[in-house]
């Protein structure tokens, strides 16, 4: 049967009942203390703003020592920093993000994080006028992964300088090819014949986190970096053109001093990107590993729950417009555990399985399309020569077997307890214009400025199968502006609009991050929602409250909360972006000063807690 709004809303209040009969959560109170926190107004205030009775500290902004002995340089504020520096440096703009505990206690853990793209202007003394070589191994190494190692003091969260566990995983740094696609031809270069090793992730946004404590980065928007003359775009193939790969459209002129980026002279480096990579936090000895087995897209997302019979699943997005929503489902089981042993026993769990790409369908049905050469069309008559082929354009297999072109779906999360699965579908201006794909069910509003949160829950409440019920959690926007085309889950909810990072703690809150664009924060139909904010939902009444609300130009996104549920970790990135004044001067000084163009803004993590030390969000 077909879920509407009211059957889902009373399949999570019951499990929430049910998590409250175990004692589990809400420190133990009736459910009316959930979102007991009075809600911050939107504002467009250069700080982070919380609710009264919360405290928010920075804490390892962008330019800070990772913590690695012996190489801790301090952050130059005049951008000098060598790009030597910068390796062992948190990198800039801060996204996903997981805290791993060290110990029963929860006072100490890693707080494993992405660096997701670099502002040159901001990265080097003077700018990108010029571009060298040092400036390319710079930007490198400001992207990628940081694991830094945490404790709790009685003044607050601190970094452990220096830590056996810190580490910078980035643009240059060695890593593994493993899964179906790896050493096929696609993969294989002149510095790498055989098509197995790969030097660097970078472009990371979002995340995921494996039953067996391994974090799962993904690289996103890489095709910005590969380049070469302009005047080669004609001699693209269509492949790599579907993944927005053409000479003259790079972002970077990493190729003018790094040839592997020159796409025009080697055509396959830029298949090696675009993959989840896995990283085991514990062991800095570890090489990365890109998993093939989940396909090569703009990932955005790599989010696991566990199937009814014992093995994983992997839900994410393509995080662009009309792009899909994937899931992958490992043929083996999972080794229980989180230890070394248990991560050692599950090392090439995600090596081996079937990837499926969504279709919803009218009237909340939904179904897995299998992504396998042989099966569905995806053949060599369709470009297809091999199983590793379909992985490596994982996005042309989608159009093949009709995927549901979606509003750029993002972030993904699960109810801890009910296993609904949850995506944010950011914005898509561009649907329903003349030459592009309408209105559909799933996608309902033409030229949706706004985005929404979009809810599935698999038949028989497995991961594991094949078809699902669905349904709109939200419809975003300015209710006074957009009545007829917002629709929240209760009237008690605070707008917002752009939704991207998405997360639930064990309680079962879901944490929303917003991503408006900087030059539209504060202005037109967006000027009611002030500032990016995070908002806290109760999935079983639909309320939905403002929590917090960042500095100018940010963007809020990555959130993780400590095993008691008493701190959580939020995000600030990019603060300071704007790019409709023709200035080029930051519109933040966030974290380090109050007046913007007097400092450099840093991307940084915030650690939220309640003064009283009581549960954050209650």
């Amino acid at each position: 049967m077909t879920f509407d709004r009211r059957q889902f809303l009373q399949s999570g209040a019951a499990a929430v009942v049910a998590l409250l009969g175990q004692g589990c959560a809400l420190s133990g109170s009736a459910s009316s203390s959930v979102l007991g926190f009075t809600s911050v107004p939107a504002t467009l205030r250069d700080a982070v703003t919380v609710p009264p009775g919360y405290v928010a500290q920075v804490l390892y902004p962008w330019g800070s020592p990772t913590g690695v002995a012996g190489a801790m340089p301090a952050f130059a504020r005049d951008a000098s920093n060598s790009a030597a520096e910068q390796a062992v440096q948190a990198g800039m703009h801060h996204d996903g993000m997981h805290f791993f505990p060290l110990g029963s206690s929860g006072d100490r853990g890693l707080l494993v994080m992405n660096h997701e793209y670099t502002d040159e202007q901001l990265l080097h003394t003077n700018g990108v006028t010029q571009w060298t070589a040092e400036k390319v191994r710079k930007s490198l190494h400001a992207m990628g992964v940081s694991v830094i190692e945490i404790e709790r003091r009685p003044e607050g969260w601190r970094q452990v300088l220096p830590s056996p566990y810190a580490r910078r995983v980035h643009g240059n740094t060695a890593m593994r090819i493993a899964g179906p696609a790896a050493g096929s031809p696609r993969l294989r270069t002149a510095a790498n014949p055989t098509g197995d090793q790969v030097f660097g992730t970078f472009a990371n946004c979002a995340m995921g986190v494996t039953p067996w404590g391994t974090y799962l980065t993904c690289e996103e928007n890489f095709h910005g970096y590969f380049g070469g003359p302009k005047e080669a775009a004609a001699r693209i193939d269509a492949a790599q053109q579907r993944y927005g790969i053409v000479p003259g459209s790079q972002w970077a002129e990493y190729w003018r001093f790094d040839e592997r980026f020159d796409i025009t002279k080697h055509p396959n480096e830029s298949n090696r990107f675009g993959w989840v990579v896995e990283i085991d936090p514990f062991d800095p000895t570890a090489a990365p590993v890109k998993r093939t087995a989940l396909g090569r897209k703009r990932q955005e997302s790599a989010t696991c729950t566990t199937t009814k019979d014992g093995r994983v699943a992997v839900y994410m997005g393509d995080d662009s417009r009309f792009e899909y929503i994937y899931k992958f489902v490992s043929r083996e089981k999972i080794r229980q555990g989180t230890d070394a042993a248990s991560r050692a026993a599950n090392r090439t769990l995600l090596d081996d399985g079937t990837l499926y790409v969504a279709r919803y369908d009218e009237g909340g049905r939904g179904r897995w399309l299998e992504l396998a050469h042989g099966k569905n069309g995806i053949d060599a008559a369709a470009g297809f020569a091999s199983p590793a082929d379909v992985l490596v354009h994982a996005r042309l297999a989608g159009d093949v077997v009709g995927g549901t072109k979606m509003d750029r779906p993002e972030w993904i999360a699960v109810h801890p307890q009910s296993g609904e699965v949850y995506v944010t579908l950011t914005n898509n201006s561009q649907r329903g214009t003349p030459g592009r794909p309408p209105v559909d069910a799933a996608n309902p509003r033409a030229v949706n400025i706004f985005g929404g949160i979009l809810r599935w829950r698999e038949d028989g409440n497995d991961a594991g199968a094949t078809s699902f019920d669905w349904d709109h959690f939200a419809l975003a926007g300015d209710p006074a502006l957009h009545d007829a085309e917002t629709r929240y889950p209760s009237k008690e909810a605070d707008a917002f609009g752009s939704p991207d990072g998405l997360h639930f703690d064990s309680g079962g809150l879901l944490w929303i991050q917003t991503d408006i664009s900087g030059q539209d924060i504060g202005k037109g139909a967006m000027t009611a929602l002030g500032n990016n904010q995070m908002l806290c939902a109760d999935v079983a009444t639909g309320r939905i409250k403002r929590f917090l609300v960042g500095p100018n130009g940010c963007e809020i996104t990555g959130c993780t909360s400590t095993p008691d549920r008493r701190t959580l970790f939020v995000n600030i990135q990019h603060p300071g972006e704007r790019r409709d004044d023709g200035t080029g001067e930051p519109s933040s000084a966030w974290p380090d000063g109050t007046v913007p163009g007097t400092v450099r803004p840093r991307s940084a993590t915030v650690v939220v807690q309640r003064v009283d030390g009581g549960f954050v969000g209650t």
